[in-house]
C-alpha cells in the first residue's frame, strides 16, 4: 500500500512541476496584423516588398545572410518588382570574390545581377565568433522554418520588453516575450525612424516589422502567386469538369430509362 502511495504521490509532483515548467516557457499569443498575402486570393504588397528589402538590407544584412536568393529575382513577377536597372545598381553595391582570372589569382569585383546576395561573413563560424557564439541564422526560409511563420516574425521583432520582477538576465540575454524561454541573444534591432523610406512612409518599428517580414515571407514562397493563380484555374477547370460529366451522365441513364 505505501510503495502504491509513494508511486503515485512521486507521479504527481512529477506532473506539477512539468506544468510548472510549461507554464515558465509559455509564451504570448502571437499577433496578426492581417497580411495580404494570406488566403487562397492573397498577394504580395508590392510597396511593403519593396521597403522590406530595405529594412533587410539596412538593417538584417549585417547579421543575416539570404543566400537562396539572387538579385535578379528582385525583378520577379510575384515579387518586390524592382526594374532591371534598379537591380543592376543594387547589385553594384555589393563585392564579391571570384576567379581565377588568367593569373590564377582570385579578384574581387561587383556584384551582378545573377550573384547570389552578398553574406555579411566569410563561414558560420565567423558569423557565431561575431555574435558572441551564437549564429545568425540565414533568412532566405526563416518564415518556412519557424512554426508560426509570418505571425511569429513579426511578433518576436515587436516582442522585446523589460523582464517581470524575479527574471535574471545574463549580459548579452534580452527578453522577449514571443521567443521560446522569453530569452533571446539578439537585441532588439528596430525603433521609430530608424531609418527613412525611400517611398515617405512613417518608418515606425510596426511598419519596419511589417515590411521586413512581408518580404521574408515572399523570399520563401517566392511563387506564392503563381501556385495561387494555378490553384484558381483548376478549381475552375474541375467545376466545369463535373457539370459536364454531371449532365452527360444524366443523359446516358435517362436513355437507360426509357429503354426499360
Amino acid at each position: 500500500m505505501n510503495k502504491k502511495f509513494l508511486k503515485f504521490f512521486s507521479l504527481f509532483l512529477f506532473f506539477i512541476f512539468s506544468l510548472s515548467a510549461t507554464a515558465a516557457e509559455k509564451t504570448a499569443d502571437l499577433l496578426n496584423p492581417g497580411w495580404s498575402f494570406k488566403g487562397f486570393f492573397g498577394k504580395f504588397d508590392r510597396g511593403s516588398l519593396q521597403r522590406g528589402y530595405q529594412v533587410y538590407t539596412e538593417v538584417c544584412a549585417a547579421c543575416h545572410s539570404m543566400k537562396h536568393l539572387s538579385y535578379r529575382n528582385l525583378s520577379e513577377p510575384g515579387g518586390p518588382e524592382f526594374s532591371k536597372d534598379q537591380v543592376k545598381i543594387i547589385a553594384s553595391q555589393f563585392e564579391v570574390t571570384d576567379g581565377p582570372n588568367d593569373d590564377g589569382e582570385m579578384f574581387v569585383r561587383p556584384a551582378r545581377p545573377s550573384d547570389s546576395f552578398v553574406s555579411p561573413y566569410e563561414n558560420n563560424k565567423a558569423a557565431a565568433a561575431a555574435n558572441g557564439g551564437a549564429y545568425p541564422p540565414d533568412m532566405s526560409v526563416l518564415v518556412k522554418a519557424r512554426k508560426g511563420g509570418a505571425d511569429y516574425i513579426y511578433s518576436l521583432l515587436l516582442g522585446y520588453d523589460d523582464p517581470p520582477s524575479g527574471v535574471t538576465l545574463d549580459d548579452g540575454v534580452y527578453y522577449n516575450k514571443y521567443m521560446a524561454g522569453n530569452k533571446i541573444k539578439m537585441s532588439n534591432p528596430l525603433e521609430d525612424d530608424l531609418l527613412e523610406y525611400s517611398d515617405g512612409t512613417s518608418a515606425t518599428q510596426e511598419q519596419m516589422a511589417r515590411d521586413v517580414t512581408t518580404f521574408l515571407a515572399w523570399a520563401a514562397e517566392p511563387h506564392l502567386e503563381q501556385r495561387h493563380k494555378i490553384g484558381f484555374r483548376a478549381i475552375i477547370y474541375l467545376i466545369i469538369l463535373s457539370v459536364l460529366v454531371y449532365f452527360s451522365m444524366k443523359k446516358i441513364w435517362s436513355r437507360v430509362e426509357s429503354e426499360v
